[in-house]
Formats: structure tokens, C-alpha cells, sequence
């Protein structure tokens, strides 16, 4: 308790008081933040909470720097009246790391259980932050898991979309005219889609050529020689990523969109 009222007492209200270190009869406060602060206020701080918790009549505080341990500032306390063995109570201390030493002169049943309190209270601090971290944690897996579920739900959802066709390991989005497969999206013409769909729905049967050049280029006058040759080319460099997808040259007849199940 001295050690959360004191650090109200400088104006901060968020830092901790760490676990409390027992030598003997020597209790050591530390903090985990440096503060600054004024004699005359620190004195006033740990009497309050002394009288109102009757920790002890005859005690000494004292202050040290953290990393020196150089003595900066102490008070003593006998039958509550103060007296300074360190005269500089008008000066303010600076902003630095100082632990509290407090040391009873003359011990009272009340002293060790009341520090043992603080120090529990100071371990239960601690605890409560590692519980709200780890229910941040919980937190954070089950927005994941929520996200990675609702992710799989609409691939899912996808794949029985009636614009979307299995070819092997791909997945063919008619509409959009693009090949899925894994986590890569290959685009295609819209001619190179037509002659996908006209091939796929007459799958492992052979379509002949000029079936094919009158349902996917009609009276356009745009083919020439071997464009029909070029354009099946095209779609086997994109199916193969998976072997069991292949567009069979029937010669002389036509092709044939083959499916090894």
C-alpha cells in the first residue's frame, strides 16, 4: 500500500509497485518507473498510511538511488514525531530510480503481515496483467479461427457455384474467365474461356475442328491459318500445373479436353 500511495502521490497512477524485497528487518519498495519527488510530501504520504494502518511507531524510511544505492534522502519516525537524519526537506528530488527502504526500530506484531499483504497485493497485480494478456491472446485465436472459418465457408460456398467448373486440381470461373488453382489466379481471353467451355462440356470426347472454329470464332473472318493451333497452346501452357488436365490433338479431326480421374 505505501508504495501505490506514494507514487499517487507524485501524480502517477499507472506505473507498478514491483514485489517487495524482506532483509531482516528491512523492507525494500521498488518501483517499476522513476518518478520525482518532494520530501515534505513523501514524509506526509508514508506517515498517513502508517497511522491509518498502525504498521509501527518507530520506524526509518529511507531513499536510494537504484543503480548507485547512494543514500539521497531519509526520515525517521519515534513515537510519531519526525526527525530528519538527512536535512533536505525543502529540496525537490529529480526525476530518477529510487527504491524505499523501510526499517522498524522496534518491531510490532502488525509489521510483517501488513508487508506481506503489499507484497501479495503486488503479486496479484502482476497476475492480473498476465490475465488480461492472456485474455487478449483468446481474444486475438478466436478472431483467427472465426476469419480462417468464415474464409474456408466461402470457398466452399464457391465451389459449388454453378459459373464454376472442377478441371482436375483447377477451377474454372466461367464469368470471371479465370483458372483457380491453390492460391493463384490465371486469366484468360474471353476466346481462350469459349474454347474451354465448348471443349469441357464435350469432356474426353473429340471436337472436331471445324465445330470449334464456328462456335467460338462464328462469322468474325478473323481466322487465319493456324490461329485455332495458337490459342490451344495457350491453354495447355496454362493447365499445366496439373498433369491430369490435357488438350489431346485428334489429327486431323479436331481436340479433345481430357480428364484423368
Amino acid at each position: 500500500m505505501i508504495g501505490h500511495k506514494v507514487l499517487l502521490s507524485v501524480g502517477d497512477s499507472i506505473s507498478r509497485v514491483l514485489p517487495i524485497i524482506k532483509e531482516n528487518n528491512r523492507y525494500k519498495i521498488q518501483f517499476e518507473s522513476e518518478f520525482e519527488f518532494t520530501p515534505e510530501k513523501l514524509v506526509e504520504t508514508v506517515d498517513h498510511v502508517v497511522k491509518e494502518t498502525e504498521l509501527a511507531n518507530h520506524y526509518i524510511v529511507e531513499v536510494e538511488q537504484c543503480k548507485t544505492k547512494e543514500l539521497v534522502y531519509s526520515f525517521k519516525m519515534n513515537f510519531r514525531e519526525q526527525a530528519d537524519i538527512i536535512p533536505c526537506k525543502t529540496r525537490t528530488q529529480p526525476k530518477s530510480c529510487y527504491n524505499l527502504i523501510f526499517v522498524f526500530t522496534k518491531k510490532r506484531a502488525k509489521n510483517e503481515t501488513a508487508f506481506n499483504n503489499v507484497s501479495n497485493f503486488s503479486n496479484e497485480s502482476n497476475t492480473d496483467t498476465n490475465t488480461i494478456y492472456y485474455s487478449i491472446s483468446i481474444i486475438i485465436i478466436f478472431l483467427l479461427t472465426s476469419i480462417f472459418y468464415f474464409l474456408k465457408k466461402k470457398k466452399l460456398k464457391r465451389g459449388v457455384d454453378s459459373n464454376i467448373v472442377s478441371l482436375g486440381d483447377y477451377h474454372f470461373d466461367k464469368r470471371n474467365t479465370e483458372l483457380l488453382i491453390k492460391d493463384q489466379i490465371i486469366e484468360l481471353t474471353n476466346k481462350e474461356a469459349d474454347l474451354l467451355i465448348l471443349l469441357y462440356n464435350a469432356v474426353n470426347t473429340t471436337v472436331r475442328r471445324e465445330v470449334i472454329l464456328n462456335m467460338v470464332w462464328e462469322d468474325e473472318g478473323g481466322y487465319v491459318g493456324r490461329t485455332l493451333d495458337v490459342f490451344i497452346s495457350k491453354l495447355r501452357k496454362k493447365l499445366e500445373f496439373d498433369s491430369k488436365v490435357k488438350i489431346v490433338n485428334v489429327r486431323g479431326v479436331g481436340y479433345k479436353l481430357v480428364l484423368d480421374v
